[in-house]
């Protein structure tokens, strides 16, 4: 018996290593192939802008450390924005096609290829937009087409920007399980919904201003796209003036309503097509990679592209996250490189970890003695992003770059209530005073908190310093607009918070001019090092394999999926924080 049980664990063993192994080699072989694959761009082919997946800053460089491979991906913002501008000379492209619905990036990258497609026009080549839906955002990008087409029976949403925030006081009380908060004394809005079941009207205030000056960026550039006066399209947006395709098109929201067989009629006849042919479409992505591996190296000049992206946690960092390692190797690399004549850093990060921030920004410090550090701020560069940031000689922002978030907090999880109604009693032996710094069952701990509120005071002050010193403003003036409060690009240019209102290509051409720099290339990083085991435990686009991550979602459904999501990253938050103030999602 005991023989036979032994066999079978052998067999089943040896099946598991067999299975991990062909695992291993589909992996290998979905990486190098997806990698070896040629994109090809046919005559005659005309450029579709659709994005059917999250747009990064930066889709990244990977390098195995434990088998000698390496590869790009190329579904970042500055791929996209490269191939929109080669386009307009590539005389294979006739024109542009935006045909997207549900565009998943931020307002402020929206608004950054929307510019791009903008100069593409003065090629002369066509831009047509064509939806069945089309949410605000989407709308926002399709308007800079020559024409816009709305299905006859599609949506086209316009209503004016909004935004929720979810109070959870009640919840605690209810529950037993609150979250105790330590921040410094006008930060309010970081913990607002921790303490209260409703809106402050400073809070209230805030986001209504910051959501009046996004909205009046997308409404200027519509205006200026649609010949519809500002004042009229907030009409419109009042009264749902585009609530059916009938009354989008006599409103001069779109130019006409038609079917996508009817749609791509027209781009035929554009592109001198018979009925019977068929349109060469390559997507965006495609394109991108492309023209990415085309770019020929000009001169030895180089302008280094840092992209810091994702929440600021604490270690090596990944495409997610931001980690002091990357970062610090990423900055040492490019100044170290003789060829490399300035540095850009791309920012685009709500913040996080405190400590981090302060370790990144020292390092960019030390890189700026050596060469200059010029900052572009993505769709978001507060608190903890907004700290590195002020490290640069100058800062560009996009006018609906959410910044500023100069604060700090702490919070952390405590079930003392809840423990008590289920009987549950903790008890501590130490050998010192403050033995036990916290425990979540326990209740009223004033020595914890007055340490910990020394902590949070001690690095705003210090926060307040950094700002000060690169902005070249008093403490005062930096407190003045600090407190935890969000600014848009356009805001934190008026309180001096930014240098200039632009994107990623104006800080790297600047960048470049103010350095004597004509002739360059671009040196993207940083170089993300991952593992086979790495890319094992993350690989769920095989289509039998599914994440946990995407069974939740699925179980659970998108919203609730979230709120989950927010608590989680709640309970992870380690020591100070230099966040964004609460969770914003523009609609």
């Amino acid at each position: 018996m005991k023989f036979l049980r032994n066999l079978m664990a052998a067999i089943l063993g040896t099946l598991i290593a067999i299975g991990i192994i062909f695992m291993f080699f589909i992996v290998i072989a979905a990486v190098a192939g997806g990698s070896e694959e040629q994109v090809t761009v046919k005559n005659n082919s005309v450029l579709e802008i659709n994005f059917k997946e999250p747009l990064k800053d930066y889709g990244g460089k990977y390098e195995f450390t434990d088998i000698e491979y390496k590869f790009e991906e190329y579904n970042g913002l500055n791929n996209v924005l490269l191939a929109i501008n080669k386009a307009a000379t590539d005389d294979k492209i006739k024109g542009i096609s935006i045909h997207n619905s549900f565009i998943t990036t931020g307002s402020a990258n929206t608004r950054t290829i929307r510019e791009a497609i903008e100069k593409f026009k003065e090629s002369g080549k066509f831009v047509y937009a064509y939806g069945d839906i089309y949410l605000q955002k989407d709308y926002y990008l399709a308007s800079v087409a020559d024409s816009v087409f709305l299905n006859p029976t599609g949506n086209l949403d316009f209503r004016g920007l909004s935004s929720e925030v979810l109070y959870l006081k009640d919840l605690q009380e209810n529950s037993g399980i609150k979250m105790e908060v330590i921040r410094h004394g006008k930060y309010k809005s970081a913990v607002e919904p921790y303490l209260n079941n409703k809106m402050s009207e400073a809070n209230r205030e805030q986001i209504t201003e910051l959501l009046e000056s996004v909205w009046s960026t997308y409404l200027q550039d519509i205006s200026e796209s649609r010949n519809i006066d500002t004042l009229q399209l907030n009409t419109f947006a009042d009264e749902l003036a585009t609530r059916t395709p009938k009354l989008a098109l006599e409103n001069k929201f779109v130019d006409g309503l038609s079917y996508i067989d009817e749609y791509n009629g027209l781009l035929k006849s554009k592109m001198d097509l018979t009925e019977d042919d068929k349109i060469n479409a390559i997507n965006i992505l495609d394109y991108a990679e492309y023209t990415s591996k085309k770019v020929k190296t000009v001169g030895k000049n180089k302008i280094a592209v840092i992209y810091a992206q994702g929440e600021i946690g604490y270690g090596k960092g990944n495409d997610n996250y931001i980690g002091q390692e990357t970062m610090f190797k990423s900055l040492k690399d490019a100044r170290e490189d003789d060829n490399v004549k300035a540095i850009v850093m791309r920012i685009n990060s709500p913040g996080g970890m405190a400590l981090t921030s302060d370790i990144i920004w020292r390092e960019m410090e030390i890189t700026k003695k050596v060469k200059p550090v010029i900052v572009s701020m993505g769709n978001l560069a507060a608190s903890g992003g907004y700290y590195m940031a002020v490290a640069g000689d100058k800062i560009f922002a996009e006018p609906s770059t959410i910044t500023g978030s100069i604060g700090v907090f702490a919070t952390i999880p405590n079930v003392s209530e809840l423990a008590d109604k289920w009987g549950i009693n903790a008890e501590q032996v130490n050998t010192n005073k403050n033995s036990t710094t916290y425990s979540v069952f326990e209740s009223d701990n004033e020595s914890f908190k007055k340490y910990a509120k020394e902590g949070i005071e001690d690095f705003y002050k210090t926060f307040l310093q950094r700002v000060a010193d690169g902005r070249d403003m008093s403490i005062a003036d930096v407190d003045s607009v600090a407190q935890g409060r969000v600014w848009t690009g356009t805001q934190a240019k008026e309180r001096g918070l930014v240098d200039e209102i632009g994107g990623l290509e104006e800080a790297i051409a600047y960048a470049a001019s103010s350095n004597g720099v004509e002739d360059y290339t671009i040196k993207n990083l940083p170089v993300y090092e991952t593992s086979i085991e790495e890319l094992l435990q993350g690989f769920s686009g095989l289509g039998f394999v599914k994440s946990k991550e995407e069974l939740l979602k699925e179980e659970l459904g998108e919203e609730i999926y979230n709120i989950m999501q927010q608590m989680k990253s709640l309970t992870n938050q380690k020591g100070v924080q230099a966040r964004m103030p609460f969770e914003m999602n523009i609609k």
